[in-house]
Parts: structure tokens; C-alpha cells; sequence
């Protein structure tokens, strides 16, 4: 089998919602999400996905993405799509960096040989040991009232982990996080999570005033030393998402941060094939698993649900599904999660039927 074109598409992907709302006033309600169809000389298509959280969350922005895949994708034409790692091989050999594009790309690839031998993704990593998973809303950043209704209305639906978006004010941060753990019960689960956006001075007191609170820390600082700074001395278990770019620094989190979890992304990662890796470290490390991308619908909701559904039941500690969150339902809203809890597609590849008609023409193709 070989590759015998990359289409790239453009699609909006809206907030349910109304405003996703996170520290420094960072803000979404329509990103601009990026989809690839890779085409193969046997009609089998793979589908990948990234979608941008705005351009200052995290170092990539939309046209950054696209360039770079015209780029890998005119060096994988005439590749077996099927040998994700020499697709691997190839991207790295081409670009250094650009995780963000190649996620797509590989995300695509995994589609296409699941589809070849008839089988699920997750068969392909080894088999679903987790049949039913428990999934997780962010809560935007607003008012503690307006927090703590969000999380009520939501475990009205089944779902009882969440994700607060914190990182400003550190005392109105604390008043949050305290409205949110009332509004849930003994199972509540609850990050408050900075995406780096307090000072070491603002962490140290957000954190001293949490204390004794059933939550977590997430990335209470831009950077991981001043993430171990912040979290010296306090009890509070840290999670760390956007610092951690590297194996290498996933044992800097856990000997010298104290963290007990990480917060995977495919875009930041390079796609599925390395979130596996760094997902299986973290077992071994006896660490808990967060998986999941910056943003999404579908398509992203299907590559995580095959992560989450092969990672042990008591190893995974905060997935969501973005199709919840958001409009992007390019193959008619599935997977679906049901009260509170989601499952990997049963279908070959990702599972899913991507709605072409959805997505309109091409922004290019590569051939």
C-alpha cells in the first residue's frame, strides 16, 4: 500500500457552551481546526485531526500547521501508510519539531491500518482493557457561583470529574475551587488547572490556600522549575500538562516536580503512535494517565477514546471527550459518550465515518 495523496481541510469547531474561558483572559468559542484525509493506490482513506486552542496556549497556530504539512507531506508520497514508525521516520527526517502537523498525519495513518486488517485501533495497541471509562469536563473560568453550576448542571448528566480552569486572582482562584468541591460529592474528582498562568508568587499562594481541599494542581506555572517551586511544600498532588514536551523530562516531573500525573496531548506529543509511549512510561512509572488534545471533535474524540480504552482502569485519571464540548461532529457526533462515561469505537481504524460533505473542498492537496 502507498500514499498517494494528503488532502488538508479547514472546518470551524464552536464552544457548546458559549465561551471557553481560561486564565489571562485567554478566550474560545470558534477555532479554526485543521483535518487531513490521507489517500492511499488501495481506496482506503485514513482521517487525522489538530485543532488550535487559540495561538497563545500553547506555540502553534493554524497556517504554522498547514505550511508544515505540505511540507511532510510531499516526503511521504509513494509510503507505506501502514508503517507508522517509517512514517515517523520520514516526518523527522524533515522537519525537526512541528509535533503539532505530524499528530494529524499520524493520527491518519493509524486509521488507515486498522482499516486494511479489519481492526480496531485499539486491538492494535493490544487489546481495550477498559471497556467503560469515566470522562471529564473542563469548567470555564468564571464566577465560583457560576463554577459550581456548571459542575451540578453536568453531574445531572453523569459526569463527576472535572477540570477547573484556573490562573488568575489567586484568592478568587482559591474561592473557585472551594464552590467546586462543594458542588460535588465523596466522587468528585477535580483539577484546578492553571495552564500556567500564575506567577511562582501567585501558585504559592493559590496552593497554600487550597490546602487541605480534595483537588488536584495542574500546571500551576509556565515553566516546570517554577512548577517544582510552587508545589514545594505543599500536599497538593501536581499534574503537569504543558511544560512536558519529552520522555526525558516525564522523569523530571515525577523525581523532581513530586508529580503524580501528566496530562498527554497527540498535538504536542506528535500524534498517537508517541502519546502510546508516554502513556505506557507513565504506567510503568506507576504514575496516573490524563490524555487528550488541545481541542476537537470527532475525529480527536475517537483517537482518544482508543488511548483510554487501552490504558489500565486505575492508571487513567482525566480524559474527555471533545465532542462534547464542542460542534465538531464531522461523523454524525460519535463516538457518543452516555452518562458520564465513553468506550472505544468497535469499527476498524478510528471507528468512525467522516462526513465529507461536512467538510467541503480541500484548502490543498499534496501528490
Amino acid at each position: 500500500m502507498k500514499i498517494v495523496a494528503i488532502d488538508v481541510f479547514h472546518y470551524d469547531v464552536g464552544y457548546a457552551h458559549g465561551t471557553y474561558i481560561m486564565s489571562g483572559d485567554r478566550k474560545a468559542s470558534i477555532e479554526d481546526g485543521t483535518v487531513v484525509r490521507v489517500r492511499t493506490d488501495e481506496g482506503i482513506d485514513g482521517w487525522g485531526e489538530i485543532t488550535t486552542l487559540g495561538k497563545v496556549y500553547l506555540p502553534v497556530f493554524p497556517e504554522g500547521i498547514r505550511t508544515a504539512l505540505k511540507e511532510l507531506g510531499a516526503m511521504l508520497i509513494g509510503v507505506d501508510p501502514t508503517n507508522v514508525l517509517q512514517v515517523n521516520r520520514i516526518m523527522n527526517a524533515t522537519l525537526m519539531g512541528q509535533e503539532f502537523a505530524k499528530s494529524a498525519i499520524d493520527i491518519a495513518c493509524w486509521d488507515i491500518f486498522g482499516k486494511s486488517v479489519n481492526k480496531p485501533i485499539s486491538a492494535l495497541l493490544g487489546g481495550v482493557i477498559n471497556e467503560r471509562f469515566p470522562i471529564y469536563e473542563a469548567v470555564p473560568l468564571g464566577s465560583p457561583e457560576s463554577m459550581a453550576e456548571f459542575i451540578e448542571e453536568r453531574r445531572a448528566d453523569g459526569v463527576n470529574r472535572f477540570q477547573l480552569k484556573v490562573g488568575n486572582n489567586p484568592i478568587e482562584d482559591v474561592a473557585r475551587t472551594r464552590a467546586s468541591v462543594d458542588a460535588g460529592d465523596g466522587e468528585t474528582i477535580i483539577v484546578a488547572d492553571s495552564n500556567g498562568g500564575w506567577s511562582l508568587a501567585s501558585a504559592k499562594l493559590a496552593m497554600q490556600g487550597m490546602a487541605g481541599l480534595p483537588v488536584y494542581v495542574e500546571q500551576p506555572c509556565r515553566s516546570t522549575a517554577d512548577c517544582i517551586l510552587a508545589a514545594r511544600g505543599s500536599s497538593l498532588p501536581l499534574v503537569l500538562d504543558e511544560s512536558i514536551v519529552s520522555h526525558d523530562e516525564v522523569y523530571r516531573a515525577k523525581y523532581e516536580a513530586n508529580a503524580v500525573s501528566i496530562n498527554l496531548k497527540f498535538g504536542k506529543l506528535g500524534g498517537l503512535t508517541n502519546v502510546v509511549r508516554a502513556r505506557d512510561l507513565l504506567q510503568d512509572l506507576n504514575m496516573a494517565v490524563s490524555v487528550e488534545d488541545m481541542w476537537g471533535g470527532d475525529i480527536i474524540t475517537a483517537a482518544t477514546a482508543h488511548i483510554a480504552a487501552t490504558t489500565r482502569p486505575e492508571s487513567l485519571l482525566m480524559t474527555p471527550f471533545f465532542n462534547d464540548w464542542t460542534d465538531g461532529h464531522l461523523a454524525g457526533y460519535k463516538p457518543r459518550s452516555q452518562k458520564g462515561f465513553g468506550s472505544a469505537p468497535t469499527g476498524s481504524g478510528l471507528g468512525i465515518e467522516v462526513d465529507t460533505q461536512k467538510l467541503g473542498e480541500p484548502l490543498f492537496t499534496v501528490k
